[in-house]
């Protein structure tokens, strides 16, 4: 049975984003925040995107109607997943907190439906082992911007069934991403690589061996990444980040020990481009 009805849980900027992803690709869609506020943060974003596709041409406006129409929101945890074939959990990096969703939705949602989750770090294993159904849980890693980045890391636990791997790969083709299988392991294979690079730059402006600018610049041009390693991490939230470093310092040891100055920044309530400040200064 392919996937046609998929629910979110969380609206924040990954959850909102795969929320649109999928709308756009035809899908039924249900988005469930516990936070009212959240959830017409997350309608007012897919408005704007779906304006901005109309503008852009990418959407005919019947087809952009019919697509936002396709989403519903909600604060009822039943009501978002009692009938989906796939839901994915996309709430912040806390293990407590994944787990608790996953009881939760084992009980709610029907014997088929495949649970993930969006972590970028965390053990499907682990967050598997709280329900019934070990075999149809995986993890979809998803990047930000969502709507804009091509690939979602499909990361199996010790128990995903083939049938799990194979159908969440066609659920991401399905919705123009491109897929790619990793054996579980802490920080998986692009979060891994990139907590260092964004950590060593992190260091190098602690160190006072450029600015954010010309570091960002440095890499840009120099290796040709998209964006700097600051800017991203100012993008994926301080406070995300320093909770992904914490994990992998946790489980691979001194390398992953996060730079002092993005501890002091998160203290400071500066995390980047969701509060105004980070490595930058961002104009509301």
């Amino acid at each position: 049975m392919s996937i046609k009805k998929i629910a979110i849980i969380g609206s924040g900027t990954m959850g909102r984003g795969i929320a649109y992803s999928a709308a756009i690709s035809g899908l039924s869609v249900n988005i469930q925040d516990i936070n009212e506020a959240s959830l017409e943060d997350a309608r007012a974003y897919h408005k704007k995107e779906f304006d901005r596709a109309i503008k852009k041409e990418i959407l005919t406006r019947e087809a952009a109607n019919k697509s936002f129409e396709s989403i519903t929101y909600t604060t009822e945890m039943n009501d978002a997943v009692n009938d989906r074939d796939l839901v994915i959990e996309a709430v912040l990096e806390i293990m407590e907190l994944k787990t608790s969703i996953f009881k939760q939705l084992d009980d709610l949602t029907p014997k088929h439906t495949i649970l993930a989750t969006n972590t970028s770090t965390m053990s499907p294993t682990e967050i598997a082992a709280q329900t019934d159904r070990p075999d149809k849980c995986i993890a979809l890693h998803f990047f930000n911007p969502v709507p804009r980045m091509k690939l979602i890391e499909v990361i199996c636990g010790l128990e995903t069934s083939e049938e799990t791997i194979q159908k969440a790969f066609e659920f991401g083709e399905s919705i123009g991403k491109e897929c790619v299988k990793i054996n579980e392991f802490p920080g998986f294979a692009v979060s891994r690589m990139n907590c260092l690079i964004g950590n060593e730059a992190m260091n190098m402006v602690m160190e006072g061996v450029g600015s954010p600018e010309d570091i960002d610049k440095a890499m840009k041009l120099g290796l040709n990444h998209p964006m700097g390693p600051l800017e991203l991490a100012d993008l994926v939230g301080l406070d995300t980040r320093l909770r992904n470093m914490q994990y992998l310092y946790e489980t691979l040891g001194e390398k992953y020990r996060p730079c002092p100055i993005l501890t002091k920044y998160v203290k400071a309530g500066h995390l980047g481009k969701k509060s105004g400040k980070g490595f930058y200064t961002y104009s509301k």
